[in-house]
């Protein structure tokens, strides 16, 4: 029989043989780092045999499947020593999760970081004695009887739904004679290459989710297969939490949030309304070039219009909905079907096409409380909106155009690193098979056609269409999803927008909606965790800080402060009685990119002593100041240049 391995070629094996036998076979190196398998595109042990030929391949801590394998054992041992140390307790559920997993427990004792401590200690001594994960499938009345006896309620629920849907037989683990636990798996082969983990917080957690059900308590830990990876994750957090923009923002005087305000709709204070605006300002500016036309539409519409767009029975949960007498409104959610309305007020020629419409409206979605946060997450926010009509003829030379312009903002201007998805059909999408192939087969062959590496997204496309997604990584390498060009063939039909092509007969228009930072506020809140707040000079709220030596130097201060200003430049004065060092440190605590000391030498001489935010420090003319920070600012420079 033949295994085929991811790389092409074929591997013999005998039936019965298992996963690890055929890692064996493969190399030392792969057996040493192998967690589990995948078999046909199924993740199985590594005691898995083999009866058929197959697609096969291991599985490490490198692959996202390998890794939740990985976590999800783990929660079983944490589970197993929680027991060990709390006899009394209850066991619910433990899955792997983004990064890392947790464990319910009910008991009646309130986990304390010294507990903390202590799971660690029996954890480890539970990995040390290497201890053998074992599978067994058993009976649904012998799985009844174990956990029975054992008095674990919460697992006995479970076994009885799975009884209710007809399931005659259970998955359980076994790591020793005395712990079992219901799971379908998979796992490791056992505790050893669990070697480096950590409890990093406890929570409260309802059984199922449910506020009617108890409370339990939930331990979210990570394991680690080195205690190094460990260590760096752990540097990594700590990093993160400098950089955490709801920190950041609210000490530099970017945003904050009130509670009289719908929960997810911050305030821009006057720095975060600097950078607002700077970034629009860039927008317009390559809109201009790009021929954009921007648009201002309303904020509430009569639900007629959201049924004709489709979003009323397929986006109805996240909307803000609302009666004014009897007309039934709701707030916008998306601009698309506003601007059919404005491409249909007129009529169009295949001449004037594409036709480009910006919009950076407001637009309010109803997204769960438990989900929002500071910038990322938010229910009021602004895109950087537009949507392009075009000929089939036309689809793919624009589809460039907007590759060319993802390029443009994210490697050009601030020097992210990005990869792009193509998110296909969603289950329930709206409209014609074929229309869905032929949207998707345009967006792969405009990736194919301009080199662009790309991968699959199964099923993430929006309800009307397949759409190329952009994830930028962050200075962190964490991935934020930005960029989205998605295709419709489905909406303008559903509101017959047309155009009249070379034969004089009307056509459907294809639409294309576009978004190259995404949400405004979401973007600014990466970029904030992205600089840890050091943004480059022209998205700076402050570019200049001028500090007089003495309070003879105030006058001077004050004309020069107005003379940037004059020219362009984000000025501020801080004449406060403080010593000078003082200034300095609360100038470098706001990230302002550049401090000027004005003493009696540089006053009678009309230079400047400047210092970077970086610590440098350079003595120049005032004019030259001048003329090389209006450069930087003009130029977009992403690094501080003046000297």
């Amino acid at each position: 029989m033949k295994a085929k391995l991811p790389d092409g070629s074929k591997l013999d094996f005998n039936p019965g043989e298992t996963a690890l036998d055929l890692a064996k076979k493969i190399g030392a190196r792969l057996t040493d780092a192998a967690v589990a398998c995948m078999i046909d595109g199924e993740v199985k042990d590594l005691t898995t045999k083999l009866t058929k030929d197959c697609d096969f391949k291991i599985l490490t801590w490198n692959d996202k499947e390998g890794k939740e394998v990985f976590w999800h054992s783990a929660s079983h041992v944490m589970a197993k020593a929680v027991k060990t140390l709390f006899p009394d307790a209850k066991l619910a559920i433990g899955p792997a999760i983004e990064e890392g997993f947790y464990y319910d427990f009910d008991l009646d004792h309130a986990f304390t970081p010294e507990d903390f401590t202590a799971i660690e200690n029996e954890f480890k001594r539970i990995v040390e004695k290497d201890q053998k994960f074992e599978r067994k499938e058993i009976p649904i009345a012998e799985a009844k009887k174990i956990f029975s006896e054992k008095r674990e309620h919460y697992k006995l629920e479970l076994i009885e739904e799975l009884e209710q849907i007809g399931e005659r037989t259970v998955s359980v683990y076994y790591t020793d004679s005395d712990f079992v636990d219901l799971c379908r798996g998979p796992h490791l082969p056992s505790t050893k290459k669990l070697k480096a983990f950590k409890i990093m917080k406890a929570a409260g957690a309802y059984w199922r989710g449910d506020s009617k059900n108890k409370m339990l308590q939930r331990l979210y830990a990570v394991a680690y297969p080195e205690q190094k990876m460990l260590d760096d994750y752990l540097k990594f957090l700590e990093e993160a939490e400098k950089r955490d923009h709801r920190k950041l923002g609210r000490e530099l005087g970017i945003f904050m949030t009130h509670e009289y305000s719908l929960a997810g709709s911050p305030f821009f204070l006057h720095g975060g309304a600097v950078i607002y605006n700077e970034l629009q300002k860039f927008l317009r500016e390559e809109y201009l070039k790009r021929g954009y036309k921007e648009v201002i539409t309303p904020q509430v519409f009569k639900k007629v219009l959201w049924e004709t767009s489709g979003h009323w029975f397929h986006y109805r949960e996240n909307m803000f909905a609302f009666k004014i007498g009897e007309e039934e409104y709701a707030l916008k959610a998306m601009n698309c079907p506003s601007h059919l309305l404005i491409y249909n007020s007129t009529s169009h020629s295949y001449k004037d096409l594409p036709y480009r419409l910006a919009d950076f409206g407001q637009l309010h979605r109803n997204e769960l409380g438990g989900v929002l946060g500071g910038l990322t997450r938010v229910t009021k926010f602004a895109q950087d909106d537009a949507h392009i009509f075009v000929t089939p003829e036309q689809l793919e030379d624009e589809i460039t155009e907007l590759l060319g312009f993802v390029k443009y903002v994210y490697s050009d201007l601030f020097g992210f690193k990005y990869r792009m998805k193509l998110s296909t059909k969603p289950e329930g999408a709206m409209g014609d098979p074929k229309l869905w192939e032929k949207a998707e087969e345009s967006l792969a062959n405009a990736l194919k056609r301009n080199g662009i590496e790309y991968i699959i997204n199964e099923g993430d496309g929006a309800f009307y269409g397949p759409k190329i997604d952009v994830d930028i990584t962050d200075a962190l390498g964490r991935p934020w999803q930005c960029a989205t060009i998605q295709l419709d063939f489905q909406m303008p039909l559903r509101f017959n927008a047309t155009y009249v092509d070379k034969d004089g007969s009307r056509k459907p228009v294809i639409m294309v909606h576009r978004a190259i930072l995404g949400s405004m506020e979401r973007f600014i809140g990466i970029l904030i965790e992205h600089y840890a707040g050091k943004f480059p000079t022209w998205l700076s709220p402050v570019q200049v800080i001028l500090l007089p030596l003495t309070d003879n130097e105030v006058e001077y201060c004050k004309k020069l402060d107005q003379e940037f200003r004059n020219q362009g430049i984000r000025s501020e004065l801080d004449s406060r009685n403080e010593k000078l060092q003082a200034k300095i440190r609360d100038a470098q605590l706001r990230k302002i990119p550049y401090i000027v000391v004005i003493g009696k030498k540089e006053a009678s001489s009309n230079s400047l002593s400047v210092r970077k935010r970086t610590g440098e420090v350079a003595s120049l003319p005032v004019n030259e100041f001048t003329e090389k920070i209006k450069r930087e600012i003009e130029s977009r420079a992403k690094e501080l240049s003046v000297f």
